[in-house]
């Protein structure tokens, strides 16, 4: 049977794997977003387990938030993106660092 420690430690899991994705890759903004955004996955994961766990629905309604706040946080970085690539042809987070002033 399948219980909260199962649950928790897969959340870890994935929360490691979004950190390790974000320290060995520093060159795709792209890649980045999304260890980002699986890091907040990971997150949703444990709130949703321990509400589940706790019978509260508190936990629920919080990934609510976080998931609107995550959408919204993944449009507005494509668009940032988009505005990037389009005025210096590359995507590099490397290539990005200088500003025009």
């Amino acid at each position: 049977m399948i219980g909260v420690a199962h649950y928790l430690t897969l959340a870890g899991l994935l929360f490691a794997l979004s950190v390790a994705g974000i320290f060995l890759n520093r060159k795709n903004v792209i890649i980045l977003l999304m260890c980002i955004e699986l890091m907040l996955l990971a997150v949703n994961f444990n709130f949703i387990t321990l509400s589940r766990f706790l019978g509260d629905a508190a936990g629920q309604v919080f990934v609510f938030f976080i998931l609107t706040v995550a959408a919204a946080e993944s449009a507005i970085g494509l668009a940032i993106l988009v505005v990037l690539f389009r005025s210096r042809r590359s995507i590099n987070v490397e290539e990005l660092d200088s500003m025009k002033g």
